[in-house]
């Protein structure tokens, strides 16, 4: 185990979020907080020289990073990231306590989403933009922005990249890691400016602008307002639901449309099933919920967003969807296991898994059915290879273990079992919202002190997909070979 390296790259990454803190310091400036700016400079600053330090001390070392260290590396970073980027919420006391702090600093950096706060109008202007920006910062992964300014100095960067970035298959844009992520923020930072201009165009101040596409972009839908999106125009619901949809999509993709290669992306698997799952469910939906409305185009409107932000992962809420029919209640369960596309800034299981998971099953069955027959799994037009497949079924089984085991360790809090259930379910999968008590208008708030930490635990391993958490507390990994 390479243990320099690691602290190295950690440090580097500590010191990349004191830079990053010094943006909400100039929005607390230009709202003239000035107490809440001097907190987010000496947080920025304590968080620079932490990381520095460790940048100094771990000089002189091996430059190599292998796979078991890409993973305790992302799982380490992710860690620092969000006991550093607690502190500010409880030095300006927008959030007193700092377990409840470190709580929602770890859902808007996996992009989660689920908040402990009642009252978001209490919140300084500086705290609600590092709030949301939190969001902006996990989605697409600090340590893929790190390898994209910081020159890579072995090659091996790779490993940090499929660690921290979601889906069953990593792999490079380009030849070179620093250029495929120099790729991947650049698609990141136009659409979300895209976002931007399209909300100013529809009447939101530059604030909020920023704030919800920051939400948008991470997939993790934290807002500045009680009922979410609810309050807003239609005309700006639509611009927020049609960015979800796009944020949820695999970046390859978008790469590939940049380059010319615009019939190659269409014909993904993977693009085709989440477009249809968005149409068909969209319009079960519609139709369910048509009577709670006043007309066919406000339902469809509703049933639009919920869909895209549930399985997008985003969490956004234009409506009290615990007030729906059973139907829609039920489909939107079901898509909190789902999440976006592989590639995407979207949490979940990923479309492309399940995709996976359906077509493996369907082998054994018809290998039961037709015990000499040999029929390869075939998905984006390639036959997967038995590793694929086996890292897809063995990731699904220990993701079945971990959420029950998160289900567990919150069943003795005072709530109904709804309640307890969709939310380890929705901090699993970085949806946010639930049902019952965690529902949109609802909060995490209420939760123990245990249970917070266990659902913080349960988020990271989520945004993490799981492995990164597991190997790093793992004995074996530390163990000399």
């Amino acid at each position: 185990m390479n243990h320099k390296m690691i602290l190295r790259t950690a440090g580097r990454i500590v010191a990349l979020e004191g830079a990053l803190l010094l943006l909400p310091a100039l929005c607390a400036l230009f709202y003239r907080e000035w107490t809440v700016a001097l907190v987010y400079v000496g947080v920025a600053a304590l968080a620079a020289v932490f990381g520095l330090l460790l940048v100094f001390l771990t000089r002189r070392c091996d430059r190599t990073i292998y796979a078991k260290e890409g993973f305790v590396t992302v799982a380490l970073a992710w860690i620092l990231l969000s006991v550093f980027g607690a502190a500010p919420f409880v030095l300006t006391g927008d959030i007193p306590a700092y377990h409840d702090a470190f709580f929602e600093t770890v859902s808007g950096l996996t992009t989660t989403g689920a908040s402990i706060l009642p009252d978001l109008t209490a919140l300084s202007r500086g705290g609600l933009f590092w709030r949301s920006f939190t969001h902006w910062i996990g989605g697409m992964g600090v340590l893929v922005l790190m390898m994209a300014i910081v020159p890579d100095a072995n090659g091996r960067s790779i490993h940090i990249m499929r660690a921290e970035m979601p889906g069953p298959v990593v792999d490079k844009i380009v030849p070179r890691v620093r250029d495929t992520a120099k790729i991947l923020y650049f698609i990141y930072i136009g659409l979300t400016l895209a976002e931007v201009v399209f909300l100013l165009a529809g009447g939101m101040t530059l604030f909020e602008a920023l704030v919800h596409a920051f939400g948008t972009a991470g997939t993790g839908g934290f807002g500045i307002r009680g009922d979410s999106i609810g309050s807003y125009s239609p005309y700006l619901q639509w611009v927020i639901t049609a960015f979800m949809l796009l944020f949820g999509v695999n970046f390859n993709l978008y790469y590939l449309i940049l380059i010319g290669r615009f019939r190659s992306a269409i014909r993904s698997e993977e693009l085709r099933i989440y477009g249809t799952l968005v149409v068909i469910l969209t319009g079960v939906i519609a139709w369910n919920i048509r009577p709670l409305f006043s007309g066919a185009g406000e339902a469809i409107r509703q049933a639009a967003f919920q869909v895209a932000s549930i399985l997008t992962t985003t969490g956004y809420a234009t409506a009290d969807f615990n007030l729906w029919p059973n139907l829609s209640r039920m489909i939107l369960f079901l898509l909190l296991f789902v999440g976006g596309c592989a590639g995407s800034t979207a949490g979940g299981l990923k479309v492309a898994r399940v995709g996976i998971l359906v077509k493996t099953a369907g082998k054994e069955l018809n290998r039961l059915r037709h015990p000499r027959s040999v029929n390869a799994v075939r998905f984006e037009g390639k036959p997967l290879s038995e590793e694929t497949r086996t890292g897809v079924v063995n990731y699904f089984a220990l993701y079945a273990i971990l959420l029950a085991a998160v289900l567990l360790l919150i069943g003795g809090e005072p709530f109904d079992m709804e309640t307890n259930i969709s939310a380890a379910i929705s901090c699993f999968n970085n949806v946010g919202p639930g049902f019952s008590a965690v529902g949109p208008m609802g909060g995490y708030g209420g939760y123990s002190v245990w249970a917070k930490m266990v659902l913080s635990a349960a988020m990271l391993l989520g945004r993490l997909e799981i492995y990164p958490i597991v190997l790093s507390v793992s004995p074996s990994t530390w163990r000399k070979k």
